[in-house]
């Protein structure tokens, strides 16, 4: 029962809509079966397959709401959590910042699905494993690696005649491989909705290369430097940096685009003219759901336009509050890019250093985006556009806003997975200026 399709979604939703006596419904149902394969030390060490359906009920007396969740969905278990549903509005305090069910509403599809990804078996799951491994056992190197592939579906629906129904499959691998001795380390991540566009061969060399240049890495002096930062690089630092969209956070300042007195800088340049950031549940490269957690119908929407703020996500609740049009919060974010590969960065860069990867991080200061962390599996010195030698891991205080003043290059954007069809990234390498290393870290 764990992928349902559109016409028993719709039963169960009408079934849940004819039992309750509350002013409005609202219900969403949600299934996965999500296969894994995960290996340590050149071996398997644990594979499955874990499916999952569940239905969650809210309902509304006035402005109080109750809720129940179930994964039962026979007619006595889901009248059962319609009346918990009904008890629990009846006993709620109630909430000033209630907004009522959406009207009537279309979505427009989006392709989340692919049907070669759906089928993946145990059989595929243990061959990607086995490149991995295969190739580390003959090169004496030591893998570890996660493989995981989803499929998934999501219903919509509530009492005023809304409802949405779209499946999506997704897949993530992740890989780090060490030299023997640990004195090398190197690493790769691949995701994709189509599992065409994922091989396995491909994440290990990139792997087995970084972890076998990384030995007799050299400590390089902490201080400024121009950093050309892998996509994983630069998705995890700029993730920070999304919430400050919020509109509520803005106007309430606790965001870096706020201003005194309850202002904001949308239309302010904070960034480079390069900058280009946007939302699109459509996009090819990555689709996700037509809507959001609250039901919003999803848009396109240009956040950043050639480094200048565009537009700020407002909510139900407070666009009623500031007379502003509420749609659905992004599922995807995109940077625009160009066709350059790393290397490309690489070799037009004087002095600088590559990042592989960043981890750890933590903010400083919400307001700036001040954000901590450190480098890991693969940083490199690089001279007269070639790598030199390995370095020493660093420990960063940087935060995303100066890294997107400071561009000096930008590279071809990649797929950063994320939540199922719910959230997705496609950033590209990019090549900055002063980016602001503290310290040295003995890790690899």
């Amino acid at each position: 029962m764990t992928i349902l399709t559109q016409d028993q979604t719709k039963k169960i939703c009408d079934r849940v809509m004819s039992l309750t006596k509350a002013d409005e419904c609202i219900v969403n149902i949600e299934g996965s079966r999500i296969g894994n394969i995960r290996f340590a030390r050149n071996a398997v060490s644990t594979a499955g397959l874990a499916d999952d359906t569940r239905i969650q009920i809210q309902v509304a007396y006035g402005n109080k709401q109750g809720t129940t969740t179930i994964n039962e969905f026979d007619d006595k278990s889901l009248e059962r959590a319609v009346r918990r549903a009904e008890d629990l509005a009846r006993l709620a305090p109630e909430n000033p910042e209630f907004m009522p069910a959406l009207a009537k509403t279309a979505f427009k599809p989006s392709d989340t699905y692919v049907q070669a990804t759906a089928d993946i078996d145990p059989e595929y799951r243990a061959q990607a494993a086995a490149y991995a491994i295969e190739a580390c056992r003959k090169k004496g190197l030591v893998s570890a690696g996660f493989l995981t592939d989803r499929t998934m579906f999501e219903t919509v629906a509530n009492s005023n005649g809304v409802f949405g129904h779209q499946s999506a499959t997704s897949l993530d691998f992740t890989l780090t491989i060490r030299t023997e001795d640990g004195r090398g380390s190197g690493w790769s991540k691949r995701s994709a909705r189509d599992v065409a566009r994922f091989d396995p061969r491909e994440a290990a060399e990139v792997a087995i290369e970084k972890a076998m240049r990384s030995v007799e890495a050299k400590a390089l002096e902490p201080g400024r430097y121009t950093v050309i930062m892998e996509p994983a690089a630069t998705s995890d630092l700029l993730v920070f940096m999304m919430n400050g969209f919020d509109a509520r956070n803005t106007d309430e300042g606790r965001s870096f685009l706020s201003k005194q007195g309850g202002k904001n800088r949308l239309g302010d340049k904070l960034f480079d003219q390069q900058v280009n950031i946007w939302t699109d549940p459509w996009d090819k490269e990555v689709p996700v759901l037509p809507w959001d957690d609250k039901m919003l119908p999803r848009e396109r929407v240009a956040l950043v336009k050639d480094g200048r703020i565009n537009a700020l996500d407002y909510s139900q609740f407070w666009a009623k509050k500031k007379g502003q049009r509420a749609i659905g919060t992004a599922g995807n974010i995109i940077m625009g890019g160009t066709s350059k590969t790393t290397e490309e960065l690489i070799a037009s860069t004087k002095k600088g250093v590559l990042v592989t990867r960043t981890w750890y991080i933590r903010m400083v200061d919400p307001q700036s985006v001040a954000l901590t962390g450190l480098t890991r599996d693969g940083t490199f010195y690089v001279e007269n556009g070639k790598i030199k030698h390995p370095i020493k891991n660093f420990r960063f205080n940087e935060s995303p806003i100066s890294m997107l003043n400071n561009i000096e290059e930008i590279g071809k954007p990649a797929v950063i997975g994320g939540d199922e069809a719910r959230y997705s990234m496609l950033i590209p390498a990019m090549k900055v200026r002063d980016f602001n290393f503290t310290s040295l870290s003995d890790a690899v």
